[in-house]
């Protein structure tokens, strides 16, 4: 066998498994944006999104664009970036925090940028995920309540809120 041969079969082999990286990940980042709105509890409708991680976004579904890594075509075969949008106000007010996700072993690593991470083994649908739910609104939470104390003590200016707000122009609710 030529050595174009052998690399040819290599990287036939790192695309199936990027193929089946991309399809794991697609399919935990569903099941995270579905299961973290029905953790919401919200009454008045779809409260998540699942967004692309970086650049401007509007709180919508991207498919696909939401993700770091393309759906078809030569992907990398490595960790899938996807971003969360999620609704912090009755209005229409929303925040995109960024998640990265990896395997590790059998299971993959969801870590939020800037803020915790978590060990999911897969399917999720055999596992209860609500610790999960949980570290992502007690990250949420805390950001805002941290902003407040900063504020009430005079100390605010110096830090971020560790996520980004939506820049959709229909955006007339106020945080």
């Amino acid at each position: 066998m030529s050595r174009f041969d052998r690399m040819i079969e290599t990287v036939d082999t790192y695309q199936k498994l990027a193929g089946e990286n991309y399809v794991r990940v697609r399919k935990l980042a569903e099941d995270i944006r579905q299961g973290f709105c029905d953790f919401l509890d919200a009454k008045d409708g779809i409260c998540v999104h699942l967004v692309p991680p970086m650049g401007a976004f509007e709180p919508k579904p991207y498919g696909d664009q939401a993700f770091t890594v393309p759906p078809r075509g030569f992907r990398p075969l490595g960790p899938i970036a996807f971003g969360l949008a999620v609704r912090v106000t009755r209005g229409t007010n929303w925040i995109r925090l960024a998640l990265s996700c990896h395997k590790v072993g059998d299971d993959f690593t969801v870590a939020v940028q800037g803020g915790p991470s978590y060990k999911f083994t897969l399917p999720v649908a055999d596992h209860d995920p609500s610790s999960f739910y949980e570290l992502v609104f007690d990250h949420i939470h805390d950001q805002f309540l941290d902003a407040i104390e900063r504020y009430k003590e005079g100390e605010y200016s110096s830090r971020t809120i560790g996520f980004d707000f939506s820049d959709d122009e229909a955006d007339t609710g106020t945080v």
